[in-house]
């Protein structure tokens, strides 16, 4: 287990950022999977959201000095911790980690591949244990450069942008931070919109990871009401034009 604050500026090859929150039940074995890939030039960076089980001693237990573990003062929510952990981050490729999924094995070496090519990369996952998914069509790679369609997809909510399925280049993180202090959740779809806009997505037709469906799930299984509906759409139409501005600033920097 690394101290944050006693870090060389070293590059690292890819950096696994995790937002836990009472997650005890489940986050060693999630761990244990990602571990399992990773070689000793890559980082698992978690930030704790302040939980009250022992999750943190859990996580300590493991011992392994490619975890790196910040714990929040207080709770913030999942998007600013996912945030938090991302900034902490110093790997060239930056995976977003849910606390309660496995990985398939494969997994980390596919998405880098598809990130020598593109700037964020999105796969599918399969239930852990069987079960029906939820009622989205899966991501298809042939859908990869269709980007207004994904754009749109994303607005209609046709589109399987799930966060533990996504990673991007580090390039992309000046666009990707500060999370728009408006968004609440979803800082998965704000990735998607951020790499569908730039024009550099890929969709990855195999699953990556098997994800554990439950009460505690941060994404709701079932159906909002057309008020939050609707409340979330005008959130996605500002993220489209807060991404729109945001990359030319970057290409005018450049």
């Amino acid at each position: 287990m690394n101290d944050q604050n006693r870090l060389p500026d070293v590059p690292l090859r890819a950096s696994i950022c995790m937002a836990t929150y009472n997650g005890a039940e489940f986050v060693e074995e999630q761990l244990a999977s990602i571990l399992a890939q990773l070689g000793p030039d890559d980082e698992i960076v978690i930030v704790d959201d302040a939980s009250t089980d022992d999750t943190v001693a859990r996580i300590r237990q493991l011992a392994d000095p490619r975890i790196r573990l910040i714990e929040a003062a207080a709770n913030q929510g999942y998007v600013r911790s996912f945030e938090q952990a991302v900034r902490a981050s110093r790997g060239g490729a930056i995976f977003l980690a849910d606390q309660d999924d496995v990985w398939i094995g494969g997994r980390l070496d596919a998405m880098l591949e598809a990130l020598a090519t593109q700037a964020v990369v999105a796969s599918n996952f399969d239930v852990l244990g069987g079960g029906d998914r939820p009622p989205i069509p899966r991501l298809r790679a042939a859908d990869s450069g269709r980007h207004r369609a994904n754009l749109w997809g994303i607005m209609v909510g046709y589109r399987a942008y799930y966060g533990c399925g996504m990673a991007f280049r580090r390039e992309v993180l000046p666009s990707f931070v500060p999370v728009p202090a408006y968004l609440h959740e979803s800082h998965d779809l704000w990735l998607a919109i951020l790499g569908n806009t730039a024009g550099s997505i890929r969709h990855l037709d195999d699953s990556t990871l098997l994800r554990r469906l439950h009460e505690s799930n941060a994404t709701p299984r079932g159906w909002r009401s057309l008020r939050v509906i609707l409340a979330a759409r005008v959130v996605l139409l500002r993220l489209m034009v807060e991404a729109r501005r945001r990359l030319r600033a970057a290409s005018a920097r450049t």
